[in-house]
C-alpha cells in the first residue's frame, strides 16, 4: 500500500480565506450538518460565508441506497455531484462546518479518494470566521456546474468490510474506533447490534479538537496517539458510524505524520448490521 500524506498547508485560516475568497478557481463549501436535511438547509440560508455553496453529506458525498447508504460515492456519482457543486478539475475547495471540521472532512475524503488534492479545511470553522470579523450572507448560492473528472480511486485511503474482516488480528493493522464511549461499549446501539469491531482501540475524534473548534497541533495529535500505542510505521484504520467522524480522525492522523491511514467508510452502519461479522461489547480490560 502506498502511503498518502498531507501537508500543513491543508489548513486555512480565516485571514487566508478573506484574502483569497474572490478568486475564480476557489469554491467555499459550507458542510454544516443536521439530522434533518431541511434544518441544515435553513441554517445555511440563515447565514453562511459569502459565496459558500451548501454541501449536505448524505446527499452529496455518499452513494445512497441499500443496504449501506453511507459508502463513498461511485465515480459517476462523484463526477455529477461534485461538478454540480461547482467543483472542477482545477478548483481549490475550502470547506468548513461548525464542528471542528467533522463534516468538512468527509468532503476532503471524497475528493482525495478520487485524486483531487486541491483542498483546504478552514481551521476553527464558521466560528473562527466570525471571531475574525468575517461577515455572513443569507440566502442560497447557486453553483456554476463544472467538469469534475474522478481519477482512479486511491484505495490506500479506504478499506472495505470484507478485507477488514479477513485481516482482523493482523499485527500490521491498527484499528481505531472514534465514536462515543457508549457506542464503543455497545450500550448505545445504532445498528442491529451494538458494540465494536474486535481489537479496536477507543480514541474519540473530538479529542483532536480544541475548545475553539480548531485542531490540536500535529505534535499534540501525534503524542496522543503514540501514548495509545499507535505505531506510525503500521497501517491504521479508522471507523465510526457512517465514515464521517472517521474521516476527521484520518485527516488529523495524516497531519500528525501518520502516513498509512485508511477509512472504513461502511463503519458501524455496515458492520453492526451484518450478522456474519464478529463484534465485541462491554468495557475493555
Amino acid at each position: 500500500m502506498q502511503p498518502f500524506a498531507v501537508g500543513p498547508d491543508l489548513l486555512a485560516t480565516p485571514q487566508w480565506l478573506q484574502a483569497h475568497r474572490g478568486e475564480s478557481d476557489l469554491v467555499v463549501a459550507d458542510c454544516r450538518y443536521d439530522d434533518d436535511a431541511a434544518a441544515a438547509a435553513a441554517a445555511y440560508r440563515a447565514g453562511h460565508i459569502p459565496g459558500a455553496v451548501h454541501v449536505f453529506w448524505p446527499r452529496d458525498l455518499a452513494a445512497g441506497g441499500a443496504p449501506v447508504p453511507n459508502l463513498l460515492p461511485a465515480p459517476e456519482q462523484a463526477a455529477d455531484r461534485l461538478g454540480g457543486l461547482g467543483i472542477g478539475d482545477d478548483t481549490l475547495v475550502v470547506a468548513y462546518d461548525a464542528d471542528g471540521g467533522h463534516h468538512a472532512s468527509r468532503l476532503w475524503l471524497v475528493l482525495a479518494y478520487f485524486g483531487h488534492d486541491r483542498f483546504k479545511l478552514l481551521d476553527g470553522g464558521i466560528q473562527a470566521w466570525e471571531a475574525a470579523g468575517g461577515a455572513l450572507e443569507q440566502g442560497d448560492v447557486q453553483p456554476v456546474r463544472r467538469h469534475f473528472s474522478p481519477q482512479a480511486p486511491r484505495e490506500s485511503l479506504r478499506i472495505r468490510a470484507d478485507e477488514l474482516a479477513n485481516r482482523l488480528g493482523e499485527p500490521g493493522m491498527q484499528l481505531v474506533d472514534v465514536r462515543r464511549a457508549t457506542e464503543f461499549d455497545g450500550s448505545e446501539a445504532r445498528a442491529a447490534r451494538g458494540g465494536r469491531i474486535p481489537g479496536a482501540r477507543h480514541l474519540p475524534w473530538q479529542d483532536n479538537v480544541n475548545a475553539d473548534h480548531t485542531l490540536h497541533t500535529p505534535e499534540e495529535i501525534r503524542a496522543r496517539h503514540a501514548a495509545a500505542g499507535l505505531d506510525p510505521e503500521r497501517e491504521i484504520v479508522t471507523y465510526c458510524q457512517a465514515g464521517v467522524r472517521a474521516a476527521h480522525a484520518a485527516l488529523a492522523l495524516l497531519l500528525a505524520g501518520y502516513p498509512r491511514v485508511r477509512v472504513y467508510d461502511g463503519s458501524w452502519a455496515e458492520w453492526g448490521n451484518r450478522p456474519d461479522l464478529p463484534i465485541e461489547t462491554g468495557p475493555t480490560s
